[in-house]
């Protein structure tokens, strides 16, 4: 009866005190999807311990696209949208947001489409112009503009990770396991922007599968991807693609040549984290922990290749106080390069494949 009582003594304590030191933190209980087991596709490798690193005067460049010259252009954590060359350290500054320049990509009419996480959806012309595209749908606006991919017919879909935190609080919004990230659509020839899809923990990567028949959406507190379909007779319906990855799913990216998508894996799932997802109260208290005492990403490279089937079939990885992370995006050059992104890590790096 008193271990009862203490129990009864430990838990009120706990809530007083998730309730009185972090008032703004809203967590849910959630159930975490049961770990995958070990798979060759997934098995520890060191593939992404010698890499070309370059430029690391540059912090954040979250994520990279390439230009026809293929020259690499990445935002970084300053503000700045920059280019430059593989394996030099010359850059040449095409813009400042002002904000945080996360995912870019070129549009069809040669304009560079920017997810800025503070100021939305913008359009940088060649005459260095930057033009706000959209800040809002359907009257809620976006508190972190996050990736985007282009199609063909210049329809932009993008993804808003929370309505509730920004990019400062990306641990919170991840601790909260809240279901506010959104899946949109812009469309240039109205100037109106779309919702694809919502109840998202933590909206990440975007990237438009092949034939542009459906679009695939990280879900990063979640550790799964989803597909949401744009033709077809699923038209408009949104489906489990790939669940249980085995980390926290970052930005993705579909490689033609290998008819896979590129994950960007941020970090390997904890299991600590794991093991308080029925606990909101608990997680408040660990939000209120200052930086240093949150649980940590581990320094672990990490890049999963998942087929058009969403199963995974293969994985570049180091784990290594040197190693490139977090990985926040891989991008596939046509000459058979992987461009790797961090929005923590300095410089930009590349393996070939």
């Amino acid at each position: 009866m008193r271990r009862v009582s203490i129990i009864v003594v430990v838990v009120l304590g706990l809530s007083v005190a998730a309730l009185v030191l972090a008032p703004g933190i809203d967590a849910r209980s959630w159930d975490p999807p049961v770990v995958a087991p070990p798979s060759k596709a997934t098995a520890p490798n060191t593939r992404l311990q010698h890499l070309e690193w370059w430029a690391r005067q540059l912090e954040g460049p979250e994520a990279i696209t390439l230009d026809p010259q293929g020259r690499l252009v990445t935002g970084l954590k300053d503000g700045r949208v920059v280019r430059l060359t593989p394996g030099s350290d010359a850059v040449e500054l095409l813009a400042d947001t002002r904000g945080r320049p996360l995912a870019v990509a070129f549009h069809p009419d040669g304009r560079l489409i920017i997810c800025d996480a503070h100021a939305g959806l913008l359009a940088l012309d060649a005459k260095g112009t930057l033009e706000t595209l959209a800040t809002e749908e359907g009257g809620v606006p976006f508190r972190f503009t996050d990736d985007l991919d282009i199609a063909h017919d210049g329809t932009i879909y993008f993804s808003d990770a929370s309505a509730r935190n920004s990019i400062e609080r990306f641990t919170e919004d991840l601790l909260e396991h809240q279901t506010t990230g959104r899946l949109l659509k812009y469309d240039p020839a109205t100037r109106k922007v779309t919702k694809l899809a919502d109840g998202l923990a933590f909206a990440n990567g975007v990237a438009l599968g092949p034939d542009e028949q459906y679009v695939v959406v990280s879900e990063t507190a979640s550790y799964r991807l989803w597909r949401v379909w744009l033709a077809g007779p699923k038209a408009g319906q949104k489906e489990l693609f790939s669940d249980s990855l085995p980390g926290f799913p970052d930005n993705v990216r579909y490689s033609k040549q290998r008819h896979v998508f590129w994950v960007a894996i941020g970090s390997p799932r904890k299991p600590d984290l794991d093991g308080v997802a029925h606990f909101p109260l608990i997680r408040k208290l660990i939000a209120f922990l200052p930086k240093g005492l949150q649980p940590a990403p581990a320094k672990h490279a990490y890049v999963l290749a998942v087929d058009e089937q969403g199963v995974p079939v293969e994985s570049l990885q180091y784990e290594g106080a040197d190693a490139y992370s977090p990985v926040a995006c891989a991008t596939e050059s046509p000459d058979g390069w992987l461009y790797l992104g961090s929005f923590a890590q300095v410089g930009v790096a590349r393996v070939k494949l």
